[in-house]
């Protein structure tokens, strides 16, 4: 469907283009995203909203009280990049040696920022929206649970109780001005697993004597 942006969205444009240049020029990996974690809570501190550092590591949640009672949404963005050297000459190219902003989590942080300004300043809703930035997504290190598991473990659902949350990811193959929704899960991650085979050995000339 095609999207109408409102004019006070439409105001934020120069501040939102910049706040994810600069992101991009800054990629960080999981859970090594401090820069980027300050830079978020700073700015939400600005707009007056609560904020709560260091959870899931290096995530931040922030939380907005709405005009009145109603329930809480939370909206989240993922904040890690990619171990892929960038080779664009942009001006705000990753200044990181092999490290990039190639999935675009910069944009996911950058609007995320954009709609907290928004709803900080005009207040125009019931209940509370968590404003949730999460770390590690692109996968943890070996053996560490991803920055959403930690975060979620760690209380970032509660406080009020989240209701509904929503995320988004940006795509290339849509149109600039197009969004596209369904109900339920899409982009769904993957799962990692592992097969031990027990085989027999055996000579190239004769595999039928193997067990491969």
């Amino acid at each position: 469907m095609s999207i109408h942006i409102r004019p006070e969205i439409k105001a934020l444009e120069d501040t939102i283009i910049s706040t994810r240049r600069d992101i991009h020029k800054h990629p960080e990996l999981a859970f090594d995203e401090h820069r980027t974690s300050k830079l978020v809570s700073d700015r939400l501190a600005s707009m007056n909203i609560d904020i709560q550092t260091g959870i899931g590591k290096t995530g931040v949640v922030g939380r907005l009280k709405g005009n009145g009672d109603g329930k809480t949404i939370a909206l989240r963005a993922d904040m890690d990049a990619l171990p892929i050297q960038e080779t664009s000459n942009i001006s705000y190219k990753s200044i990181n040696d092999g490290i990039m902003h190639a999935c675009g989590h910069d944009g996911h942080t950058t609007m995320l920022l954009g709609a907290a300004k928004y709803l900080a300043e005009t207040r125009n809703f019931e209940g509370c929206v968590h404003f949730i930035f999460q770390p590690a997504e692109e996968g943890a290190p070996a053996g560490e649970e991803g920055g959403a598991e930690l975060m979620v473990k760690e209380g970032v659902l509660k406080n009020p109780k989240v209701d509904a949350i929503f995320g988004l990811h940006i795509w290339s193959q849509i149109s600039a001005g197009q969004v596209h929704v369904r109900p339920e899960g899409i982009m769904a991650a993957v799962d990692e697993f592992r097969i031990d085979i027990e085989g027999v050995q055996t000579h190239g000339s004769t595999p039928w004597t193997g067990i491969d």
